[in-house]
C-alpha cells in the first residue's frame, strides 16, 4: 500500500498496538456495537447515513451534518419557503425515496454539499466553490467535487455484492460484510482529481462540464487492499494482466462506466474503499464501495463497484462494444483520451505497457492518444483567493499558501511568482507528507509587496524534473504532448496542468494590519487571516491544522 503519515491521525497504529485495540479491531468493534443496538451499518450510522424503511440498512443518502434527509429538508424549508413549498418538497422527497436512484434539485444538492458550486444537479456534477478549499490538507465532504455520468444509485449495503469474473477461476460474489470483516483494513491518502479539471480554460471552448480549478480534493480512504482480495481467490496477477472495474450506476441500456487498470498497479497499492476521512462514502462519492487508484485521475477510481473482471487485455473489441447488449468500452477507449483537433477519434489498443500519462504523451509512436492514468504535476494557490484585497503585516510580508501534487511522482519543489510569471522564487513545503499519491502544502513569504494589482501564480516540478507548462496551446498547434511550454489543446479538455490559467489576481493595500510581529495578512475577500508572532498559519475544517512558530511546527489530526 501507499505510504501513510501518522501525523494526520490522532493516534498512530503503533501506539494502538501497544496501548489498545488496532484500527481493524476498533472498526469491527464499532460495527458490532451498532449492529447489536439495531443500527446495522456501523460506519454509515456514525457518519449520519440515512436508513431505508424496514431494513435499517445503510444507503449512503447522507453522510455530512448538512446532508439532506426528509426531516432536514423540511426544517430548512420552514425557514426559507412557504407552507405550500414545504408540502411540495416533502412530496417530491417521498417520491424520490421510492426510486432506485437519487435525484436532486439544484437547491437540494447545494444544501447537501454547501461548499460546492453546482454545475449540473442531475446527474450531479459540482466543484469546490472557493480556492480557500486549498488552504487545508484534507478536503471536507461538502467541498469534495462530484463527477457523475448518471444519477447516483440507491444501494443498500447489506444487499450489495461485488462480482469477480473472467480469468479468475470460479466466479464469486463478495459481500460488503466479507469485504469489511475478512480482509485487512488499510488506509491511503489520495489526491482525487477529475480528468477534466481546468477544462473551462481551453480556447476555443470544448464540450462538457466547464470545470475550472475545483474538481480536485484530498482525503484519507480506508478499505481492503485489492492485492489481498485477488490473492484470496487465486487470481492471475502476472505481467500483462488487467482488472476491469465496473460501476453500478448505469441505467438499463446505457453505457456501463468501466475502467481497465493494469494488474501491476492493482497489486501495488489499489484498494476497495468504503470510508472517506473516517466516514462512510456519500452516495455521490460512491457508496458503499469504490476502487481507489492512488495518484491516478479520478476516472480510474470507479464508484459503486459491482463487478471486477480479470482479463489479459483492456476492455476492447466487439464482445465488449455492444454485443452483450451494452457498451463497456466507451469510457476506456473513446473517452478520457488526449485527442488533438486533427484526429477524428482516438486509436484503440488491446493493451499498453506505459501508464504514466506524461510518458504516454511523449511516446506517440507507441500510444497515439494518451489514456488518462497518472496525474500530471500541478499546483493551486489557496490563499489569497481570486480578486482578494490583502495587506502586509507589520513585518511587511504576505503569505501565499497552496497545494501541489504529481500523481505517482513526488513533488520536488514549488515556485511562486507575484508578477504574472515573469519571475519565480522558491516556496517551502509544510504539513503532512503521507506519500506521493497525496498533495503537499506549500507557502511562500512575499516580502515588501508593492501596492496595486498583482497576478500571483505557482509552478510545481516533480521528482523527474517535469514542470508545469505556462499555457494551453490552440488546436492548430496539433500537439499531443507538452511542447514549447504549452499543454496540448484536446477535444475533451483533459489533463490541463498549465499554471497561467490558474493564476489569481490580487490587490495589495498598505493598510488594515492586525496582530503582533511577523507575518500578518488580512483580506477583504473570501479567505482567511493569518497573524501573530513570526509566521502563524491556521487552517480549519475537516483537514489539518498547522502552526509554524519560530523553528517548530506542530500538526493536528484530521
Amino acid at each position: 500500500m501507499a505510504e501513510t503519515n501518522d501525523t494526520i491521525d490522532e493516534t498512530t497504529d503503533e501506539a494502538a498496538a501497544e496501548n489498545g485495540p488496532t484500527q481493524r479491531e476498533k472498526y469491527l468493534s464499532r460495527r458490532r456495537y451498532l449492529m447489536a443496538t439495531g443500527s446495522v451499518a456501523g460506519a454509515g450510522i456514525l457518519a449520519g447515513c440515512g436508513q431505508s424503511g424496514g431494513g435499517g440498512t445503510t444507503t449512503g443518502e447522507a453522510t455530512t451534518s448538512t446532508a439532506t434527509s426528509t426531516a432536514t429538508s423540511t426544517a430548512t424549508a420552514t425557514e426559507t419557503n412557504t407552507e405550500t413549498t414545504q408540502e411540495t418538497t416533502e412530496e417530491t422527497t417521498q417520491q424520490q425515496q421510492q426510486d432506485d436512484r437519487y435525484t436532486y434539485t439544484r437547491q437540494e444538492l447545494q444544501q447537501k454539499y454547501p461548499g460546492l458550486e453546482i454545475l449540473v444537479p442531475s446527474p450531479p456534477n459540482a466543484q469546490a466553490a472557493s480556492l480557500s478549499t486549498y488552504e487545508t490538507f484534507l478536503t471536507g465532504t461538502d467541498e469534495e467535487y462530484i463527477r457523475s455520468h448518471y444519477d447516483s444509485p440507491r444501494i443498500e449495503e447489506s444487499e450489495h455484492t461485488i462480482s469477480l469474473t473472467g480469468l479468475a477461476g470460479e466466479n464469486v460474489e463478495i459481500t460488503m460484510a466479507q469485504l469489511e470483516e475478512e480482509f485487512s483494513i488499510e488506509s491511503v491518502v489520495h489526491t482525487m482529481q477529475c480528468s477534466g479539471n481546468g477544462r473551462s480554460y481551453f480556447e476555443p471552448q470544448v464540450a462538457g462540464n466547464q470545470w475550472s480549478f475545483g474538481a480536485v480534493g484530498t482525503a484519507r480512504y480506508t478499505g481492503a487492499p485489492l492485492s489481498e482480495v485477488l490473492e484470496r481467490y487465486d487470481v492471475d496477477t502476472g505481467e500483462g494482466m488487467w482488472l476491469s472495474v465496473m460501476g453500478a450506476d448505469a441505467p438499463e441500456g446505457e453505457d456501463v462506466f468501466a475502467r481497465s487498470i493494469p494488474m501491476s498497479k492493482v497489486t501495488d497499492d489499489c484498494m476497495l474503499a468504503y470510508e472517506r476521512n473516517g466516514e462512510a462514502l456519500t452516495a455521490e462519492h460512491g457508496f458503499p464501495v469504490r476502487i481507489i487508484v492512488p495518484g491516478w485521475y479520478g476516472c480510474n477510481n470507479v464508484k459503486w463497484v459491482d463487478r471486477m473482471h480479470v482479463m489479459d487485455k483492456m476492455l476492447y473489441g466487439p464482445e465488449w462494444n455492444g454485443e452483450q447488449g451494452r457498451n463497456y468500452t466507451h469510457w476506456q477507449q473513446s473517452s478520457y483520451r488526449i485527442v488533438p483537433a486533427q484526429d477524428s477519434e482516438p486509436q484503440r489498443y488491446e493493451s499498453i505497457d506505459v501508464f504514466d500519462t506524461y510518458q504516454q504523451m511523449e511516446s506517440t509512436d507507441r500510444i497515439r492518444n494518451a489514456y488518462m492514468y497518472g496525474n500530471l504535476v500541478k499546483s493551486l494557490i489557496g490563499y489569497p483567493t481570486q480578486g482578494a484585497t490583502v495587506s502586509p503585516g507589520p513585518a511587511g510580508t504576505i503569505e501565499v499558501v497552496g497545494v501541489a501534487w504529481a500523481g505517482g511522482q513526488a513533488v520536488e519543489g514549488v515556485e511562486v511568482s507575484t508578477d504574472g510569471g515573469e519571475s519565480f522564487e522558491a516556496a517551502e513545503f509544510f504539513g503532512p507528507n503521507p506519500g506521493s499519491a497525496a498533495w503537499r502544502q506549500f507557502r511562500y513569504v512575499w516580502e515588501n509587496p508593492q501596492s496595486g494589482q498583482h497576478t500571483v501564480v505557482s509552478r510545481a516540478t516533480d521528482a523527474d524534473g517535469r514542470s508545469q507548462p505556462a499555457t494551453i496551446s490552440g488546436p492548430d498547434a496539433g500537439l499531443r504532448g507538452i511542447r514549447n511550454d504549452q499543454f496540448p489543446w484536446n477535444k475533451s479538455g483533459y489533463g490541463s496542468n498549465a499554471y497561467m490559467p490558474e493564476s489569481v489576481d490580487v490587490t495589495v493595500e498598505q493598510q488594515g494590519t492586525t496582530g503582533g510581529g511577523g507575518t500578518d495578512t488580512t483580506t477583504t475577500g473570501e479567505s482567511t487571516t493569518t497573524g501573530g508572532g513570526n509566521t502563524n498559519t491556521t487552517t480549519s475544517g475537516s483537514a489539518t491544522n498547522t502552526t509554524t512558530s519560530g523553528n517548530g511546527t506542530t500538526t493536528g489530526g484530521n
